[in-house]
């Protein structure tokens, strides 16, 4: 088997793609969109290829690329082609065939008497250029090393040791191989400094800076060999760091979404709408393309664009932004308008990925991999190598974002979440219901939409959630516990709860108009893995409760202790669970009517809560027990038929 795992044809030219190499039939329809000629060239330097325009065989290419060094290793003239092959022979062979290839040139060489020296010396420059350019693919698969190894022995057994050297390959595990991504962000200065983590304090062009550093961290850990590995496999699965900015993009398009929903008046709702408007004028600025259509995206959403009474409060020049920006990111003509705004940037930007990603299988699609005489279709490899490394390229430009730390990891958590599409509708629904005497919104695609990834949702992990979380808690803390004994106010817990498109959770107070650090983890924690993991569905709607007779938690299988309050029970299911276990519970909440009437005395009630600027949230079910004091924990629901 070869360096990916495929077993190797007897000709040596094993397919890297899941496909098998094509040559295309004139006239053959293509099922995708073909960029024009315009678009496929501008912003692009096109070299031209001279005698291997119309293809190579691989010995032609190699001998090509052999004959780019000089007797001293330099490279002399263009490295075009000779990157080129380095690099996109992936789409056609595996890298362990190529380096075969090189390695049997090698006795070839020897048996040159004139030119032995400078053969056998080119072919190990062309394996060191190959190690130092492109040492990822070294690092990636180890049996490249391994044939390295045997090239090596092969070359000492020829009494050539000195060249040994040049193909050293012990320093790459010392690279970082995500250095582009390891920008330093900026800490607080003073710890009594008051750094704003709430929504409505931000400026836009504050939130579209850190916005745009999120992405851009996510967008410089795309690697060469992952845009080589889309477009062999033709999607993105296996390949996390695409899946990662994909996520990001869709994740920050739903936030801005229920960043909008989560206010209860048709006013808040329009100016949370507007200050997207002026956030989305902010990227446009900062040439943060790929942001630019997340937040479009979402204000444009089907669940958003019913809002007829929202609508109506939107200023008409935050209307007509809108627009502009909706018509520069119109799929029309394969993207034309965004192309020629794209290409006319010069210096720092972020480019939407899925076009161009897009026009990777476009050009996958409409060309052929080899051409007449079973030569490799080099401009094919070429056109794929312009792409690849104009994105590349951008991830070298400098950012100068001043992103403050604090604020990332509040943004992170709050982007962490997850949501369905039901979820979003029933809470638009909720908002602004159908009008009897007017025509329904139809829900429909909205002229700017991210889909080519419609698979890739934001799912962190557990691991992932808690470390969010736990740096969120910090940054908190830091800037809002004044008297640093461990607690915040509840009012300043409301306002930070406000920057999160949630608000539901079970939440204990030791301490009156005091919430502690513990408190604050448990919220954010239960939340996120519930909004997260394990969808709406999964809250229980628990009270404390005085029991009458001996219980068991449910939970843990353990007793239920004390004279009253001795444990939690779920309004909706009956579970009965100790304080500390119901954060913890991995049980499904299974609605049963007939549980509400098993409880000890109580007097429901349905008190409007405005925690965290959701008056819309209902407190569920909230008990005054005869024989008990009135409950000290709540639960606030979103996406209930109660909100007005």
């Amino acid at each position: 088997a070869d360096t990916d795992g495929q077993p190797r044809s007897a000709a040596g030219r094993t397919p890297r793609c899941g496909s098998r190499c094509r040559v295309s039939p004139p006239g053959r329809p293509h099922r995708f969109q073909k960029p024009s000629p315009t678009q496929a060239t501008m912003g692009r330097t096109v070299m031209s290829l001279g005698h291997l325009t119309k293809g190579a065989s691989w010995e032609e290419l190699i001998q090509a690329c052999l004959q780019s060094f000089d007797a001293d290793g330099c490279v002399c003239g263009s490295s075009h082609l000779l990157n080129i092959t380095l690099t996109m022979h992936r789409t056609l062979i595996s890298s362990n065939d190529l380096l075969d290839k090189l390695i049997t040139q090698y006795p070839s060489a020897i048996s040159l008497d004139n030119e032995q020296p400078t053969q056998c010396q080119r072919i190990c420059y062309l394996i060191r250029h190959w190690i130092q350019e492109f040492w990822l693919m070294f690092r990636l698969h180890h049996s490249l090393s391994d044939s390295l190894d045997q090239f090596r022995e092969l070359i000492t057994e020829q009494g050539q040791e000195h060249l040994c050297s040049l193909l050293e390959t012990k320093w790459i595990n010392n690279r970082d191989w995500s250095w582009k991504a390891s920008q330093k962000i900026q800490d607080n200065n003073s710890k009594k400094r008051k750094v704003s983590l709430l929504f409505d304090h931000l400026e836009p062009i504050e939130l579209a800076e850190h916005l745009t550093y999120l992405e851009f961290k996510s967008f410089c850990r795309i690697s060469f060999v992952d845009y080589q590995n889309y477009i062999c496999n033709g999607c993105m699965k296996d390949i996390p760091a695409m899946e990662r900015s994909i996520a990001l993009c869709n994740g920050i398009s739903q936030w801005v979404q229920l960043m909008v929903l989560s206010r209860p008046t048709a006013q808040l709702r329009a100016e949370v709408f507007s200050k997207f408007i002026h956030v989305a004028q902010s990227l446009h600025v900062m040439h943060n393309y790929n942001t630019l259509m997340a937040v479009v995206g979402g204000l444009c959403h089907s669940s958003i664009s019913r809002l007829k009474d929202t609508t109506s409060h939107v200023p008409s020049e935050v209307t007509k932004v809108l627009n502009e920006m909706t018509d520069l990111l119109s799929s029309c003509r394969n993207y034309d308008n965004y192309r020629q705004a794209y290409n006319r940037c010069t210096g720092f930007k972020i480019p939407i990925l899925g076009v161009h990603l897009k026009d990777l299988i476009t050009v996958n699609e409409a060309m052929s991999d080899y051409v007449e005489d079973n030569k490799v279709n080099v401009q094919k490899l070429q056109a794929f190598y312009s792409h690849i490394n104009e994105l590349i390229q951008l991830q070298q430009v400098p950012s100068r974002l001043d992103a403050n730390k604090d604020l990332v990891h509040l943004l992170t958590l709050s982007l962490d979440l997850y949501y369905t599409e039901d979820d979003i509708y029933e809470l638009s629904y909720a908002r602004e219901p159908k009008n009897c005497k007017a025509p329904p919104a139809t829900p429909s695609r909205p002229p700017v939409v991210v889909d080519w990834a419609p698979g890739v949702a934001p799912k962190p992990d557990p691991r992932t959630i808690s470390k969010h979380v736990q740096r969120m808690v910090d940054s908190v803390f830091k800037n809002y516990d004044h008297d640093e004994n461990g607690f915040i106010s509840q009012e300043d817990f409301e306002k930070i709860a406000a920057s999160f498109p949630f608000s539901f959770c079970v939440m204990d107070k030791e301490k009156e108009g005091l919430v502690s650090r513990d408190e604050i983890t448990a919220y954010f924690m239960r939340a996120s893995v519930i909004c997260s993991k394990l969808g709406l569905g999964f809250v229980h709607n628990f009270q404390e409760t005085t029991y009458m007779k001996p219980t068991f938690c449910d939970n843990c299988s353990g007793f239920l202790w004390g004279v009253i309050k001795q444990g939690y029970r779920c309004k909706d299911c009956g579970m009965n669970c100790h304080k500390l276990c119901k954060d913890q519970v991995a049980f499904e909440c299974k609605k049963n009517t007939k549980v509400a009437n098993t409880i000890d005395s109580p007097t429901p009630t349905s008190t409007v809560c405005c925690l965290g600027d959701f008056p819309h949230a209902v407190i569920k079910n909230c008990f005054t027990h005869s024989n008990t004091e009135t409950p000290t924990c709540y639960k606030v629901s979103i996406f209930r038929s109660e909100a007005p």
